[in-house]
């Protein structure tokens, strides 16, 4: 099967993308979190601060310091334990380890490593190592220039303290969900960098997103077999003013190809564990992956701003409303993704707006893929179906965020379409009167950033998930994001094919009823 294929089959008839036969061995399941061995360990602080309100002013940060931001990205922050009816037996006990992030299935595919200079730790690069709230050192050493020219130059790294890598290990959902984990593990990366964006604010760290670097130069250094792992985005941080670049780099526009920044290191074999014994092939991944590389640093692009295709409709004007001041610490314990647990109510217009107005003005952010000096265009938008808003006609729209406006697409309750085009009956849509539908270019900016824009577009996608969940937690509401949906038919109701665009990812959002389960905070 081509790339072109799967990502269409992976998007439109997922049938066609993984075997219909696929049997998932649970007993073999992997572990959510990455073990390394025999490497130096560094332990971080668990008492981490019980609210994040205000915006603290840039500092360098210390060892206590990075412990509370790491646990706030990516640390794991709860236990939970469900019981599940089965006929005629106990109840079937279900146990899972959470963090403030959703993830498809729980299995967070996900891993983090960052490079750190600060006066407590070795200079080095480290992973996070969630399961113990610790710092593994894999490689000790100023890594500046590489990591540097591994960017094409476009950062001035020496004025960071820290490099974070986001990186996704393929076997931890591709053992439950086969090739559909292609489309999952963009998407998991996008809610990650979402929320360390949202974290970075609260501590007074700046930061810029590189979608685009010598992948093998940036794996070798992290010492990452590409056949079980590989980076997808790599964020630096700073607390001193620096050069956020888009394409050359302060007059230094060399070219270099990851092949001979490969060179300068010596290879590092890390052992770690993974818990699986019977660890299948995923061969499509890894040719994705492949096909998403980039060898030189010739080959990065920005993408030049595309014609918005508004179409003629009515228009209803939201509310401007004061932005909106939460203690992120305290949303992110309440973020819950109900499934059943959806309890229908009003929702009013100022609450729509201001869930908006949150969501779509705090994602913009520095990357390199806008144009410099050129208007920031959103890729991705929103699109939603909605039901008893207060002085807003149910149907589907599309939000305007320049306008911070709704444009009417088609009024009605699409309630019924959205329930049949579900694939799980795992949420009854009835019962939610928001069901918003991320959106972006259908082409997936394949012409501009080849097959890399795929995975490109389902990040910058679960990023905006992201914002609108943690904006719905502050408005005392939850949102349950979700793939098993029919594109088609949600691209339908909105019309979008004469925009060019398509649905990527479902969120109903809307109050909701306390779950039945046992709950413990993991955090002191």
């Amino acid at each position: 099967m081509g790339p072109d294929t799967f990502l269409h089959n992976l998007h439109f008839d997922i049938n066609k993308a993984s075997p219909t036969d696929w049997e998932v061995d649970w007993e073999d399941a992997p572990l959510p979190y990455k073990l390394y061995r025999g490497l130096p360990v560094f332990p971080l602080s668990q008492e981490v601060p019980l609210t994040l309100e205000e915006w603290d002013a840039p500092e360098q940060p210390n060892l206590r310091r990075i412990s509370h931001f790491l646990w706030y990205v990516f640390g794991l922050t709860q236990f939970s334990q469900s019981a599940f009816p089965v006929a005629g037996q106990a109840p079937e006990l279900m146990q899972s380890y959470r963090r403030f992030v959703p993830s498809g299935g729980a299995l967070y595919p996900n891993e983090l490593y960052i490079y750190l200079k600060m006066e407590d730790l070795p200079i080095g690069v480290y992973h996070y190592d969630v399961a113990h709230h610790r710092l593994v050192l894999l490689r000790e050493g100023n890594f500046e220039s590489y990591i540097a020219r591994a960017l094409g130059n476009r950062c001035d790294v020496s004025a960071c303290f820290g490099t974070v890598f986001v990186s996704t290990m393929f076997w931890k959902n591709f053992y439950k969900y086969n090739n559909f984990a292609y489309r999952l593990q963009g998407l998991d990366a996008g809610v990650l960098i979402g929320q360390l964006l949202e974290v970075a604010k609260r501590f007074g760290f700046a930061s810029g997103v590189y979608f685009q670097y010598l992948d093998r130069a940036i794996n070798h250094l992290l010492g990452l077999s590409e056949e079980e792992e590989s980076v997808y985005a790599v964020i630096p941080l700073t607390v001193e003013p620096t050069s956020w670049l888009t394409s050359g780099g302060g007059g230094r526009d060399e070219l270099v190809s990851a092949a001979e920044l490969c060179r300068e290191l010596q290879e590092i074999r890390n052992i770690h564990y993974v818990r699986s014994q019977r660890i299948k092939t995923f061969p499509m991944l890894t040719k994705m992956n492949e096909a998403s590389m980039l060898e030189s640093t010739q080959s990065f692009r920005q993408i030049k701003a595309r014609e918005n295709l508004n179409f003629e409709s009515q228009v209803v004007t939201l509310p401007h409303m004061n932005r909106f001041s939460y203690d992120l610490a305290s949303v992110c314990q309440k973020r819950f993704s109900p499934d059943m647990d959806f309890i229908f109510g009003k929702v009013s217009q100022s609450q729509l707006a201001t869930l908006l107005q949150e969501a779509t003005s705090a994602y913009l952010y520095r990357n390199d893929l806008d144009e410099a000096h050129k208007k920031f265009e959103p890729r991705v938008s929103l699109y939603g179906c909605l039901n008893h808003v207060e002085g807003i006609p149910d149907g589907a729209y599309q939000y305007d965020s320049a306008d911070h406006a709704l444009r009417q697409v088609d009024l009605g309750d699409q309630r019924i379409n959205l329930q049949y085009g579900m694939s799980a009956g795992n949420v009854n849509l009835f019962q939610v009167p928001l069901c918003f539908h991320v959106a972006g270019d259908k082409d997936h900016f394949i012409s501009e950033l080849g097959y890399r824009g795929y995975r490109i577009q389902q990040m910058e996608a679960g990023m905006l998930v992201q914002r609108l969940l943690l904006a719905a937690s502050a408005l005392e509401m939850g949102g349950h994001p979700l793939l098993g949906f029919d594109a088609s038919l949600c691209d339908e109701i909105y019309k979008m094919d004469r925009q060019g665009k398509t649905s990527l990812i479902q969120i109903p959002i809307g109050p909701y009823r306390p779950r039945p389960w046992l709950r413990g905070s993991l955090h002191s």
